[in-house]
């Protein structure tokens, strides 16, 4: 492999970035650190009739919480810059003359209602209508190919609105080679002549990334399925120009949970997931979208779920750190076949990761959701909470409703528990453990447990008789980690209080 490897992850700023767009980028990122190699962020903003003012600094806030930040890009090592490619517009007007000047270009007069009518008069005859050798040269066609260099010049004097399209070879068979999906024959027969400069005076993505990926020195181009069917051309202009093509590789899709298709954001909306990394917010609309982050994902997570839809490291570990994905990464173990999203497996991944952070950090994470609620308790307090309920946790929002007894005492009491664990005779017999427990004076977890069930023992009776009563009345239901962890944890005085409050309202 090359040393002085370079990849780009090139969006669009038309809206918020899809986890099929941060696979892309997280995939170009793996790839380039693999190799010491670097990764640029260059934004493809050509379409500017679909540009979202807020949607750039949303591609950058997303990179850097996903820790897959670029390393040239907008602002940041300008090396190639400028990195937007509205500020490289005169740029690629002189590469598109170039390509006039050799042949491989020309310039189309033809108005949209002049193509509208051919693809019409196609149409009515079973066929369809492509712009490319077969009619180009014909006559019904208005182009530089057919018109002499005087006409051409007096329109383009006049401000006559014109295209440059491409000129695509004629009875070619293209070969190419993917790194992933192996090698590519395509018939240029088959091709039509995509335009390459617009009338509003900007480039089309084939132009313009052409262009931008040999001046930024780009080694291989990483991108989605959806981009295959330009390759021939992409291919054909570098060999047009007199450049060593990159080496290409087509990733798969992402897919619908249920059905078939691509993921997109109504499914998400559907099914009741995010399909963005961070929360978004349309200027235009109002509309809130969800986010992975704000969702309550950590990032690593996250990121480590993505690497898995579509790539595999050919083992049975699935839990990788991000130094970890970036030495196992290899383009030849990702798939050809679309990857099908999984909620649930995502949910997994997240509940692994909880797993592996230490109490401490989790802490931290808690105490803002606990100060929301008005709670104040110290940190030692609120680590000894998490570690006992950590395990129960899909999320760091869900450590309330798994340890809100821990804070506060219970009002309110499951009625399916207290119906099937509350029978006559329960109140008398919490009535002594209300003794039992007041005499208790080491109120450790390992004591209250011992005293407690030598109590029962003595008095020959079941140990569920007591029990879930028990859990009853200072959890409000039958959940919860270690009943006489919770017991030592709330202390006698609240222990007590809350067996008095059960036998009243139960």
């Amino acid at each position: 492999m090359e040393s002085n490897v370079r990849v780009r992850f090139a969006p669009s700023p038309t809206g918020p970035l899809h986890i099929g767009g941060v696979r892309t980028a997280l995939y170009n990122y793996l790839f380039a650190k693999k190799y010491n190699g670097t990764f640029v962020l260059r934004i493809e903003d050509t379409d500017q009739t679909r540009y979202v003012a807020n949607a750039e600094q949303y591609i950058i806030d997303a990179l850097e919480w996903c820790n897959i930040p670029f390393d040239e890009g907008p602002n940041k090592n300008e090396k190639f810059g400028p990195y937007r490619q509205s500020e490289r517009k005169n740029l690629y007007k002189e590469y598109a003359d170039i390509l006039i000047k050799t042949g491989w270009a020309y310039y189309a007069f033809d108005t949209s209602e002049q193509l509208d009518a051919l693809r019409k008069g196609h149409e009515a005859e079973g066929k369809t209508f492509i712009y490319n050798w077969h009619n180009r040269e014909k006559g019904k066609l208005v182009n530089s190919l057919v018109l002499t260099a005087d006409e051409v010049q007096a329109k383009i004097n006049a401000g006559e609105n014109y295209v440059i399209r491409f000129k695509t070879p004629q009875d070619e068979l293209l070969r190419m080679e993917d790194e992933i999906r192996g090698n590519i024959k395509i018939d240029t027969n088959t091709l039509d002549d995509k335009i390459l400069f617009k009338g509003d005076g900007m480039p089309t993505y084939h132009l313009a990334n052409i262009v931008d990926d040999h001046l930024m020195q780009i080694t291989h181009v990483i991108r989605g399925e959806e981009w295959l069917p330009s390759m021939p051309l992409h291919v054909l202009l570098y060999k047009a120009f007199g450049w060593e093509a990159p080496k290409f590789a087509h990733l798969p899709l992402i897919l619908k949970p249920v059905g078939k298709g691509k993921l997109s954001k109504r499914d998400g909306d559907k099914l009741g997931f995010p399909v963005f990394p961070l929360e978004y917010t349309n200027e235009k609309t109002g509309d809130v979208s969800r986010g992975y982050k704000e969702d309550g994902y950590f990032n690593d997570a996250f990121i480590n779920m993505l690497a898995f839809l579509g790539w595999n490291p050919g083992t049975e570990q699935e839990i990788f750190s991000l130094e970890e994905l970036i030495a196992a990464f290899d383009l030849k173990r990702v798939s050809k076949s679309g990857a099908k999203f999984s909620p649930d497996k995502t949910k997994w991944f997240n509940q692994q990761y909880m797993q592996t952070k230490s109490d401490a950090e989790l802490t931290e994470l808690f105490l803002p959701i606990l100060a929301e609620k008005g709670i104040t308790k110290d940190k030692e307090y609120v680590l000894k909470v998490v570690t006992a309920i950590k395990e129960r946790a899909v999320f760091v929002n869900d450590f309330w409703d798994l340890s809100n007894f821990f804070f506060e005492t219970p009002t309110e009491y499951d009625a399916k528990a207290s119906k099937k664990n509350w029978k006559e005779g329960t109140a008398e017999l919490m009535q002594e453990l209300i003794e039992v427990i007041s005499n208790i004076q080491d109120f450790s977890s390992e004591n209250t447990e011992k005293e407690v069930k030598e109590w029962i023992t003595a008095k020959e009776i079941g140990f569920g008789k007591v029990m879930q009563p028990l859990r009853l009345s200072l959890v409000g239901k039958l959940a919860g980690p270690h009943l006489f962890d919770i017991i030592a944890m709330i202390g006698k005085e609240e222990t007590l209080l809350r067996l008095k409050n059960a036998i009243e309202k139960l």
